[in-house]
């Protein structure tokens, strides 16, 4: 059985991750989505709750599962007999970056890396970004799973301390606006 993983934060999961996710489905019989616990980095959902999310969002795809680790994702790899890794390339900065983390991949533990170009669609998104329009009242329909909506809504107005809403327009205030 050939197994890939598609690692990350997924601090929201975007539509551009599924259609990453989607992809890699089509490429290997089973596909891990591998939750990277990284207690540098602030996040909005704990893991756990990103877990639940994803669960949720790959559903129908069928030949997905999440799961999450610490650590070396060679070493999350090797434990796990998986070969591949897939990572979705926005643009050539990403490359940069994610070619040499594919060379240390290939060294440290024999794990070759596929690159996945993203969809024209989503190109410019990123969960960082999709959290600072949120937090800013701006509108994240069509940027996010359905799943994703009301807890990011009600995440950010727990964190900024006022009950809002996300609207069709992109506002995000108290109701009735």
């Amino acid at each position: 059985m050939r197994i890939a993983v598609c690692p990350g934060s997924f601090d929201p999961v975007t539509n551009g991750h599924l259609d990453v996710f989607a992809r890699a489905a089509d490429l290997a019989d089973e596909v891990v989505v591998a939750v990277l616990h990284n207690k540098s980095k602030s996040s909005l959902f704990t893991v756990d709750e990103r877990i639940e999310i994803l669960r949720e969002v790959v559903a129908p795809l069928g030949n997905i599962r999440i799961d999450s680790f610490h650590g070396l994702l060679v070493d999350y790899c090797r434990a796990n007999g998986i070969k591949a890794i897939v990572k979705g390339l926005r643009a050539v900065s990403d490359f940069d970056y994610e070619f040499q983390m594919a060379q240390m991949n290939y060294r440290l533990a024999g794990v070759e890396t596929l690159f996945v170009s993203t969809n024209p669609l989503y190109s410019y998104l990123s969960s960082s970004l999709v959290k600072e329009v949120a937090t800013y009242g701006g509108d994240v329909h069509g940027l996010v799973p359905e799943a994703v909506l009301d807890r990011l809504q009600r995440r950010i107005s727990d964190t900024m301390g006022e009950a809002g809403t996300m609207g069709e327009r992109g506002t995000m205030g108290p109701a009735g606006r």
